[in-house]
């Protein structure tokens, strides 16, 4: 239940996303998500793509500075309070979340919640008794 992340450092200079992005779609991986954080000097981009073993080897060939970090995905109601309703589980818990990105199928769907968090198998623990759907890597990658 835990999912694959590539976090991707990039200079924070024009073209470098472009070269990522043009460099996984030659190798035929495909972006799920994305999140970009950023300094003055550089950015990290963080994927769930569709095979993160073929984007981390890529990466490093383009001299890209990569990793792999395990996030979960969570499915949520896409509706008001859909958020907050996930929330609630790994606040009681004491799960402490360091970050998160959210993205959306179709609207009024089920949208999925991407959590780094500090302790990954007490938050599994926390969304499934709480009625959440934990995601199966597989599952995620193939979206």
């Amino acid at each position: 239940m835990k999912v694959k992340q590539v976090s991707v450092f990039l200079e924070n200079k024009s073209g470098r996303l472009y070269e990522v992005c043009k460099s996984l779609a030659e190798a035929g991986v495909n972006i799920r998500a994305l999140s970009i954080a950023e300094t003055a000097d550089y950015g990290v981009l963080r994927l769930i793509v569709s095979d993160p073993v073929k984007a981390m080897r890529v990466m490093a060939e383009e001299a890209f500075t990569v990793s792999e970090t395990e996030v979960i995905a969570v499915e949520v109601p896409d509706v008001p309070g859909g958020l907050s309703g996930v929330l609630g589980p790994l606040y009681d818990a004491n799960v402490n979340i360091e970050y998160l990105y959210c993205f959306v199928e179709k609207s009024g769907e089920s949208a999925i919640v991407v959590f780094r968090v500090e302790q990954i198998d007490e938050a599994i623990r926390a969304l499934q008794g709480g009625g959440y759907t934990v995601m199966r890597e597989e599952d995620v990658y193939r979206i």
